[in-house]
């Protein structure tokens, strides 16, 4: 793996409570080969551990932030796991790589069928992406043993809340966007009361709501 992952780990250890990621979440970051989803004029940036840009004013998110917000899933191999935000596709191959079945959504259309397409090439055939409004969430396919957000939120939404699973977790940011925003882990118990808990400061583009062509 050309990425760095634990140099960024040392700076950031303190924040996040864990000095190392799961063999599970490095195993997969390793396999999926980053630059099939970078454009092509940014192929040399694509195992750089930073953002950059996919058009239509998102981004792939830097490999560092993508390890984390996987570790923090705590996903099994049986799970069920619903990622709003797919964007260019990495995430949700990395997530393919570690559940049984992904849904993802993506409310830009041209990067929802793009992302869908790429995933089809890499074989990823436990994926089902389409485009949709991340707020709803999918309940059809709810409940899921982790929901992981990959734009920020002004706050979490409910219906995500609604669809996770007793026991599970859910990752997101939430802030204004050129404002403070927060890595948030959202846990549901076994008795459906939820917690959450900030795990580190961070830098996303927004969730957009309602509709996007």
């Amino acid at each position: 793996m050309l990425i760095d992952i634990d140099r960024e780990l040392h700076y950031t250890r303190d924040y996040i409570g864990q000095s190392a990621f799961s063999e599970r979440v490095l195993t997969a970051i390793a396999a999926v080969p980053r630059h099939h989803f970078v454009p092509e004029d940014l192929q040399e940036a694509a195992y750089d551990n930073g953002p950059l840009p996919i058009g239509h004013g998102q981004t792939i998110s830097q490999p560092y932030i993508v390890a984390l917000m996987t570790d923090l899933l705590r996903l099994t191999p049986d799970a069920v796991v619903l990622e709003v935000g797919t964007g260019s596709g990495y995430q949700t191959a990395i997530l393919a790589r570690l559940a049984r079945q992904v849904y993802s959504l993506e409310i830009v259309a041209p990067l929802a069928a793009a992302a869908a397409a790429k995933l089809r090439e890499l074989g990823c055939r436990n994926v089902e992406a389409r485009q949709g409004d991340g707020y709803a969430g999918w309940p059809e396919h709810a409940p899921y043993d982790g929901i992981i957000v990959t734009a920020a939120a002004p706050y979490v939404p409910a219906p995500l809340i609604e669809q996770l699973k007793p026991g599970a977790r859910l990752v997101i940011p939430v802030g204004d966007v050129g404002g403070p925003q927060q890595l948030l882990v959202v846990e549901k118990d076994g008795d459906g009361a939820v917690s959450e808990r900030s795990v580190l400061p961070v830098a996303f583009v927004p969730l957009v709501k309602g509709s996007y062509k």
